[in-house]
Order: structure tokens, then C-alpha cells, then sequence
């Protein structure tokens, strides 16, 4: 396990340096969940304790009070440069599940995400004060580094390690770049936005092998908390389901994911609504 580790982590390094070397606009997207929160371990080992490029949050204002605050909180410890986007016109027109579950990740995920993005809404930054105020200069990002693992849903298998959009973030499956032997495009036409997946080998066990190993300080909401239910997996509030679970370490996580046929995303309502609902939210431009 500990070689397995060591050869996905050095991977994963590669790759986020890579990235930063290419791209002259890069961002990383954290979601606040287990995954992107490696993501960005990764990022401060391959940086020697910096992070160099800003993390972005899309916040649909829906998240679990304890994932913003723990956001905010992680960000001053460890000097984080972050940016927030929210589709504030869809939240003042009531946009919420009711009307949909896809019809409103597509508002307040899709839309917000490809906006804050391509800089044509405004980016709310955290400053060194801890207060978010908003960014005037808005250029757009043309790099995304994004914590999407292969195992997770069936169209994240379908990336690349630097997988290209069109100007307007839509994702064309059947168009992807080859990649062997460690070998990656890097250089596209202008105008392509290029999402970059350093996780993309990674399983959910070794995730949580990963956080044991490094002690990496995880959100709480993964462990029971004294009710005999935890999270999987992190999103919305009203879309997102508790498991029954008495784990409270990642040791206790991994002996139960070694044992479990329920899929990862079980809980997560919009899956249930349409079974294809992230490949259709990633084709128009989703995480």
C-alpha cells in the first residue's frame, strides 16, 4: 500500500507542477470534500508549503454551514488565495431543488462555475483580513485543476489527465487527446479551457488511505459524530444523504468501504433523479 501511495502522490505532483508550468491562468477548484482537499495536500508538497495558484468554491449557498466555515477557516491557516462564485441572479430568483434538482445544479453549480471562470461575473476574494471583498480584475482562467477521481461516476472515466473545453466550457467526450507513458498535451488552440485531473487514478480507498497517512485535517462531517451516521460524500444539504455509519477514523472508513457494494454517490439525490445527470452537467461545463 505505503509504494502504492508514494507512486500516486508522486504522479499526482508531476502533474499539478505541470500544470502550473503550461498554464498561465490556473486555479484549483476545492469543493470542501475529501477528494479536492487531497488535491490541495498535493498541491502544498508539490509547492515545498505554497500554494501558488487561487482555489476556487462555488458556493450555491445550499452547503452545510460547518464545510464554508471550515473553508474559511483552513484558508487563513494555510495562507490560501481564495476566490468565490455564486449565480447570485438564480439565488434572488428563488432558484432552490424544488424547481429540479438538475435545473438547479445546472444554475447554481454549472452556470456559476463556467462564469466565474471565464471572469465575466464578479469573483468575491478573500483578503488578508479574512473578509471577502470583490476582485476587480477579473482575467479569465484557462487552466482548472479539478479533484475528479476515474472510480467515482462513469463519465469522470472518461477524462484525461489534461482534458480540453471549447470557449464555452462544454466538454466533447469523443474529442480527447491521447496520453501515454507520461506524456501530455499541453498546448491547445487559443481559446480552449483545459481541465487538469491529478487524481484521476485514484480510488476512494486510497483517498482514505491517503488522509491516514498524511493526517490530513478532513472535514468532520466524514466521521460519526454520535448518531450513528456519517457523509460519503459532500454537496448540498437538501440533496445530500447521511449514511449508517459508526466509523470515526479514516482506518475505520477503509475497513468499511473494503466491505461495502453501495456505490459512493448513493446519496446524493440528484443522482437519483436522472442516472445521467453529471455526465450531462460535465458536458456544458461542470466540475
Amino acid at each position: 500500500m505505503a509504494d502504492l501511495l508514494r507512486e500516486l502522490e508522486n504522479q499526482s505532483v508531476y502533474i499539478l507542477r505541470e500544470a502550473y508550468k503550461h498554464f498561465k491562468s490556473l486555479c484549483m477548484l476545492w469543493s470542501i470534500g475529501k477528494d479536492s482537499t487531497v488535491m490541495l495536500w498535493l498541491a502544498r508538497k508539490a509547492f515545498f508549503g505554497h500554494v501558488p495558484m487561487p482555489l476556487v468554491h462555488i458556493d450555491t449557498s445550499y452547503k452545510i454551514p460547518s464545510m464554508i466555515a471550515y473553508r474559511d477557516r483552513l484558508a487563513r491557516e494555510w495562507g490560501l488565495k481564495m476566490v468565490v462564485g455564486q449565480n447570485r441572479a438564480a439565488l434572488a430568483d428563488g432558484m432552490a431543488h424544488t424547481r429540479g434538482r438538475l435545473t438547479c445544479c445546472g444554475a447554481l453549480k454549472t452556470e456559476a462555475l463556467r462564469r466565474t471562470l471565464d471572469g465575466s461575473w464578479p469573483r468575491l476574494v478573500m483578503n488578508a483580513d479574512g473578509v471577502y471583498v470583490e476582485e476587480q480584475h477579473r482575467e479569465p482562467y484557462t487552466g482548472v485543476i479539478v479533484g475528479a477521481r476515474a472510480d467515482e461516476e462513469g463519465s469522470r472515466s472518461k477524462e484525461r489527465y489534461f482534458s480540453p473545453r471549447d470557449k464555452n466550457n462544454d466538454w466533447d467526450v469523443a474529442d480527447q487527446p491521447p496520453e501515454f507513458w507520461n506524456q501530455f498535451k499541453t498546448d491547445f488552440a487559443p481559446g480552449t479551457h483545459v481541465r487538469i485531473h491529478p487524481l484521476l487514478d485514484w480510488t476512494e480507498i486510497n483517498i482514505w488511505e491517503y488522509i491516514e497517512r498524511e493526517n490530513i485535517p478532513i472535514i468532520d462531517l466524514y466521521f460519526d459524530r454520535g448518531d450513528g451516521t456519517r457523509y460519503r460524500s459532500l454537496g448540498c444539504a437538501p440533496c445530500t444523504g447521511h449514511i449508517r455509519s459508526t466509523a470515526t477514523t479514516p482506518r475505520e472508513i477503509i475497513a468499511e468501504l473494503r466491505e461495502t457494494t453501495v456505490a459512493e454517490r448513493a446519496g446524493r439525490a440528484q443522482d437519483q433523479e436522472d442516472p445521467h445527470a453529471m455526465e450531462k452537467l460535465r458536458r456544458d461545463g461542470y466540475m
